[in-house]
């Protein structure tokens, strides 16, 4: 069938994405599902920070691309051997499945599931196809979704039904905002009650975490960003502090805290703010990070703190979720009013102005923005 997406022919694009047009939107050709796999009509599409990053060139990708990975939207046709899911039902996809049988998905960790890394990484589905082809040439799929687009065929991991009342808008921002914010609050960090939390960051994921924070019952939470509009977002959302990003910020929230928080986490993908959380976390506590920063990025850190100080610096990918399972809790403390998502969408937009959405992303002046689809 014919759909329309946005494609990224070249990456290493750095500024002014609209004037550059960036991503362009074609006419393509999507194959029908092969066994395992499902065509959905795309209903929303997150605009992500991972999907610009693929843009500059921080997250190198294949290209032609089509990009998008946090969405959600309705089966439109199942593949042979898919009897769990019927043309109508509404669905978010999943950036990071798991195959249910390499050693990490056994362990219980289909975020690290190796199957979907192979294939992801070279712009295939889990199946190890591409459904995507324009002008006759095969084109990419970002992280098995591409939801830049009017329609999309997915592996069956890479979806999740649901089943809780919320518009398609909203659902999508669970995908990935949530899953990987508020997940590394309550799975990777494990926040406790009580707790001293800085979150550094504030952009979907990281307002995310501001929220898992809050219904994890942190005692106090500190928000971290260089954009003072951000900072006002997350006190509105929960955070009891704010501190601004600059040369003075470990200094900050030492002397707030008494020597510093329990739990420190990364979401801005620097490996200076990075650095900043560890020299933000107490003796004794962890610093998670959920950022991606360019693969060439090192940082430094004191090692003796690691040891003398009993410190923990852990990564969280997809904020170490089991989306199958994660997701339906999420939304259930969605429906009691403790995880209001829909608080950080600034914008709601047209694939038409995905270009200018990048730019509104890059500049700081939109938090979470999503791409709809009519019909």
């Amino acid at each position: 069938m014919k759909i329309e997406a946005a494609v990224l022919l070249h990456g290493g694009v750095e500024r002014d994405f609209e004037a550059a047009n960036a991503l362009e939107v074609r006419e393509l050709d999507l194959a029908a599902p092969g066994p395992g796999e499902v065509r959905i009509r795309v209903a929303a599409a997150g605009v992500c920070h991972s999907d610009l990053s693929v843009i500059n060139g921080t997250r190198p990708r294949p290209v032609p691309m089509v990009l998008g990975h946090e969405a959600s939207g309705f089966v439109e046709e199942v593949g042979a051997g898919v009897d769990d899911l019927a043309p109508g039902d509404h669905v978010v996809c999943i950036f990071a499945p798991g195959c249910g049988s390499c050693l990490p998905c056994a362990e219980g960790r289909p975020a690290l599931c190796t199957r979907a890394a192979k294939h992801h990484g070279v712009g295939e589905l889990m199946t190890g196809h591409r459904r995507l082809s324009m002008d006759g040439a095969p084109v990419n799929h970002h992280v098995g979704v591409s939801a830049f687009a009017t329609h999309a065929v997915l592996a069956r991991q890479s979806l999740v039904k649901v089943e809780a009342d919320l518009p398609p808008h909203i659902s999508a921002l669970f995908s990935c905002a949530m899953l990987t914010g508020a997940g590394a609050v309550f799975n990777t960090a494990r926040v406790m009650p009580g707790s001293k939390v800085a979150v550094f960051g504030l952009g979907g994921v990281g307002l995310s975490a501001i929220l898992g924070a809050v219904a994890a019952g942190a005692g106090e939470i500190i928000a971290i960003d260089p954009f003072e509009t951000k900072m006002q977002t997350a006190v509105e959302m929960g955070a009891t502090r704010t501190v601004k990003a600059d040369e003075h910020t470990i200094e900050a929230v030492r002397d707030a805290t008494g020597g510093g928080v329990d739990v420190a986490i990364e979401l801005a993908g620097s490996t200076k703010a990075l650095e900043t959380a560890w020299g933000c976390t107490c003796r004794g506590g962890t610093t998670v990070t959920a950022g991606l920063p360019h693969p060439d990025a090192r940082m430094s850190l004191n090692a003796l703190q690691l040891v003398a100080e009993e410190r923990t610096l852990k990564g969280s990918y997809i904020g170490s979720c089991v989306p199958q399972r994660d997701l339906p809790r999420m939304f259930s403390l969605h429906a009691q009013g403790k995880l209001p998502v829909e608080k950080m969408l600034t914008h709601r937009m047209r694939l038409r102005d995905i270009n200018r959405a990048m730019d509104q992303l890059d500049q700081g002046t939109a938090i979470r923005q999503v791409i709809e689809f009519g019909g």
